[in-house]
């Protein structure tokens, strides 16, 4: 009897599908073109009533119990099959032939189980960050597709919220355990992006061994330094007791070359983690000081120069870049003259070159441009200009930019959301010492308004960095 009145539920639910639609049409076909004509909507009515069906337990046809693990307290949920099968396969099945049902939840999801069922009555859901994980695992374990991505979606566009402990990394590994590739993605791309910050947060200690491996593989890690992250990688040893193997390959991602020879030796001198793994670490801290000695051009002819140990990562101490905040950005054109070190190395340390900037908040290409024609027959070329995109570019001061073994990397970082001070990177743009404008910049964003989440206190936050690239040229023998 209860399959069959499950069956017959569902039969009603079948029906109602196309008696909408029916009725959808036949509300506009009523409309006709009468222009008093109109719609009343009382559908915040029936959710309503819906949901005090739940909170009263009234017309209820089954009953969850909700247990706990290492706990003998049960809660109780008077609910209603129709509603629950129709967004849940898993419920379907499991109220199939009784009308009550034991489920044993974790502590963090059960509480939360009279919310996640609330949802099915309204379709809606409030959610904190240190909600998303327990809210996102019950919709994956009951099928709730729609609350799953929501749920999803809310942690992507919290990544930068504020939060004591931090989220982030948490995010992360259970996006990881989960098989959810998209939110993995996100998490690791906030984390890389914004490491001087997680770095310096309560987060960083409980970040994974292969978390922790797989950002220092990475050359788009944001930083102030090569010896910012040495010094944090070795707080983190220190505090999480990894095994040898673990701490070997950590050490070996540090990329030596890009610290200057004398931190290379106040390290070497001072970090007890490099005293005690230096025989592991030689051959690196050896080339680190080759690197350091000797001119771009000549080490390339002895080394191979472009692995991963001579590619700087996105340091924002200055001898890489420029901060540039542009108050008002919608107002006129700007520009900005910088200065970085010709390379890494030691041997360049005294070499410098100007780069010049330009921002345009309203740049339109060629082929949009108004043309002589198009104005004096009345046509609005102001108009046109407010259609226009950003538009940022970065050259060199000198011409012929050109040296041996050596060519540049202009990476663009823009920051939004201040948090307790902080900026957070959201966007990060590369291109080529060959192309001087830097593609698709800011493509969607609307600086003309004020709560822009490009903006920040009504000024766009940038910050401009010159990675110099080695190439393996003729190798002696």
């Amino acid at each position: 009897m209860e399959r069959g009145n499950r069956r017959v539920l569902g039969g009603r639910w079948l029906l109602l599908v196309p008696l909408l639609l029916i009725t959808e049409a036949a509300q506009k076909s009523d409309l006709g073109g009468d222009a008093a004509a109109t719609i009343i909507n009382h559908s915040s009515m029936v959710i309503q009533r819906l949901q005090e069906l739940l909170q009263n337990g009234n017309a209820s046809d089954s009953t969850l119990r909700i247990r706990t693990t290492n706990s003998d307290e049960v809660k109780i949920i008077h609910t209603h099959q129709l509603l629950l099968v129709l967004q849940s396969d898993i419920f379907e099945g499991l109220l199939g032939n009784k009308s009550v049902v034991t489920l044993l939840e974790p502590p963090e999801c059960a509480v939360l189980f009279e919310k996640f069922i609330r949802y099915f009555y309204c379709g809606e859901i409030s959610v904190q960050l240190n909600q998303a994980i327990p809210l996102h695992r019950l919709a994956s374990k009951y099928h709730v597709s729609a609350l799953q991505k929501g749920v999803t979606d809310y942690m992507k566009t919290h990544l930068a919220s504020e939060s004591t402990q931090g989220h982030v990394v948490s995010w992360y590994h259970y996006a990881l355990g989960n098989g959810d590739e998209t939110l993995q993605e996100s998490c690791l791309k906030f984390l890389a992006w914004n490491l001087s910050t997680v770095m310096s947060s309560n987060e960083w200690a409980t970040i994974s061994e292969d978390l922790m491996v797989s950002l220092l593989q990475r050359s788009d890690l944001v930083l102030q330094n090569e010896l910012e992250l040495f010094t944090s990688v070795e707080e983190w040893v220190n505090r999480n007791n990894p095994n040898g193997s673990i701490i070997e390959k950590v050490l070996r991602s540090i990329r030596y070359p890009m610290i200057p020879p004398n931190h290379l030796f106040q390290i070497l001198k001072q970090s007890m983690l490099l005293v005690s793994y230096q025989n592991f670490l030689q051959d690196l801290l050896f080339q680190a000081f080759q690197f350091h000695s000797a001119s771009p051009l000549h080490l390339a002819k002895y080394f191979e120069v472009n692995c991963s140990m001579f590619i700087p990562r996105n340091y924002l101490s200055l001898p890489w870049g420029s901060q540039w905040i542009i108050n008002n950005p919608a107002r006129d054109d700007r520009s900005l003259s910088f200065q970085t070190q010709l390379g890494p190395s030691n041997f360049d340390s005294t070499k410098k070159i100007t780069w010049n900037a330009i921002f345009s908040p309203r740049w339109l290409p060629v082929s949009l441009r108004p043309v002589y024609s198009e104005s004096v027959s009345g046509g609005s070329p102001s108009n046109r200009l407010e259609e226009g995109r950003p538009r940022l570019v970065v050259t060199s001061a000198m011409s012929g930019l050109d040296f041996a073994g050596v060519t540049f990397q202009k990476t663009v970082l823009v920051g939004v959301r201040r948090q307790q001070g902080k900026v957070f990177v959201k966007h990060v743009y590369s291109v080529h010492q060959s192309t001087d404008e830097v593609s698709d910049f800011l493509a969607q964003a609307d600086l003309q308004k004020r709560t822009s989440e490009y903006l920040i206190d009504n000024s766009l936050h940038l910050h401009i960095i010159i990675k110099p690239i080695y190439h393996s040229l003729i190798k002696a023998k």
